[in-house]
């Protein structure tokens, strides 16, 4: 499925499509990013049974030492079964500093302006489902993996996650869908 355009519109059809994807292929752990809660909620309450990880921001991502998610959303989703990880991003973390102060290009940077180049989601997808492998709440098996432009999603990936230290070892199966333009 292509959307004619990115963003938060296309939320609960790419958590449909991607729950139908899921189904189909007997897969049954799902990451998500949830940078405040809402789409980590419609995914904990459309795929349930599944191992379900929803990944936020690290602390201090927008202020120095606060969280994005409140900890009431998070203590919800965690009651919901999900694993919610909060971690710094795995295609920027210190380099993106380090280019803020001095400038340059780095690998990292590089790796995620190359899936940006799929559109924003498709990279937030690889990303988050390497921050959940780090975290140790995935298996190693296939998942499904919702990400998206701005807020909500709109773009859904089958991938063979890996860790950030055999991440050539991560395989994009396939999109579901994700946006046309952007």
């Amino acid at each position: 499925m292509y959307f004619d355009s990115p963003g938060r519109a296309n939320t609960e059809k790419t958590i449909e499509l991607a729950k139908k994807r899921a189904e189909e292929l007997g897969i049954d752990e799902i990451v998500v990013a949830s940078t405040h809660g809402d789409t980590g909620l419609l995914a904990v309450e459309a795929f349930p049974g599944a191992k379900v990880a929803v990944v936020t921001y690290h602390c201090g991502f927008n202020v120095p030492f606060e969280t994005v998610m409140k900890p009431e959303v998070r203590e919800t989703l965690q009651r919901r079964g999900a694993a919610v990880v909060q971690a710094t991003h795995a295609l920027s973390g210190l380099e993106r500093s380090i280019a803020k102060k001095h400038g340059g290009m780095y690998p990292v940077l590089l790796m995620a302006d190359v899936l940006r180049l799929f559109g924003h989601g498709t990279k937030v997808c690889v990303e988050v489902s390497i921050m959940a492998a780090d975290a140790g709440v995935l298996s190693g098996k296939e998942v499904v993996a919702i990400g998206g432009t701005g807020r909500g999603a709109d773009t859904a990936l089958v991938i063979k996650p890996a860790n950030q230290s055999d991440l050539f070892d991560m395989r994009i199966r396939e999109i579901i869908c994700k946006p046309r333009t952007f």
